[in-house]
């Protein structure tokens, strides 16, 4: 009886033992190794896998414009997978981007405005055809525009509202804070001026349709439509999440840092 029992002892160390070595998890069966390469193997197929010669838009950078994915590489970040991909953007040339990172969806996703020339509402319904109407100066065709002459309200809409990161009310009050602070990152001036108006308008060169004192003026607009949806979701941090306003003001442009803290003195 004793020999029994000792046998059926050396027997369960032996079958520890053979768990240990081959690192088999008792509750499934499964060795970690295995369940690992049976995740990767799931995340793999959910994943979207990009193509060489596919267009995308990184939506963190949409003021680089579409871009054509010219090399993709299958590998690893923090053990998950993903790709790293060399991409072409229009206005921003090559770029290496890991998928781990980066938000990417496909160019024909993305919002553009149509490649339709303005053109200046008319007086009494009659043009000249060059996009100027006759008996206006520039300034009062522009003017007329921003004040919503038909068939120009679309276009001051498209050039004036915030990106879906900054507004969406699926994603959380913190993604949507942090999404617009980075909107700040642009300024009324050279090239950053070009790259918002990109961003706004989809297109590759905005001054090819619009003009800089015509952006100047949409900018402006922009910029009431950015500080009051800062204000207003500010105000909902204050109530949801406070600790992370002065965390993510941090990381934020210095001119949304100060917008904060003129929110701040109006209190």
């Amino acid at each position: 009886m004793i020999f029994g029992h000792t046998r059926t002892r050396r027997r369960q160390a032996e079958a520890n033992e053979h768990q240990q070595i081959n690192g088999v998890d008792g509750a499934s069966g499964a060795s970690p190794r295995i369940r690992a390469a049976s995740e990767y193997e799931i995340v793999i197929q959910t994943m979207k896998l990009w193509s060489i010669g596919e267009r995308i838009v990184h939506t963190g950078k949409p003021e680089w414009g579409a871009g054509e994915i010219k090399t993709a590489t299958r590998t690893t970040q923090d053990g998950r997978p993903c790709q790293l991909l060399q991409i072409r953007f229009e206005r921003a040339g090559l770029k290496t981007i890991s998928t781990a990172f980066a938000n990417l969806i496909p160019a024909d996703d993305a919002a553009a405005l149509s490649a339709e020339p303005l053109v200046a509402p008319p007086i009494n319904g009659v043009g000249n055809g060059n996009g100027t109407s006759h008996g206006q100066s520039k300034e009062d065709e522009f003017a007329a525009r921003l004040m919503g002459e038909p068939g120009t309200a679309d276009i001051k809409s498209k050039m004036t509202r915030l990106p879906d990161s900054a507004t969406d009310p699926f994603t959380t009050p913190q993604s949507r804070f942090k999404a617009t602070l980075a909107l700040y990152r642009f300024a009324p001036t050279g090239g950053s001026l070009l790259d918002w108006a990109a961003m706004q308008s989809g297109l590759a060169d905005p001054m090819s349709r619009f003009n800089r004192h015509e952006l100047e003026k949409f900018f402006e607009s922009f910029v009431m439509v950015r500080d009051a949806h800062l204000r207003k979701i500010t105000a909902e941090m204050r109530k949801t999440d406070p600790a992370s306003i002065g965390l993510l003001a941090k990381q934020a442009p210095p001119a949304a840092q100060q917008a904060l803290r003129r929110f701040d003195t109006m209190r």
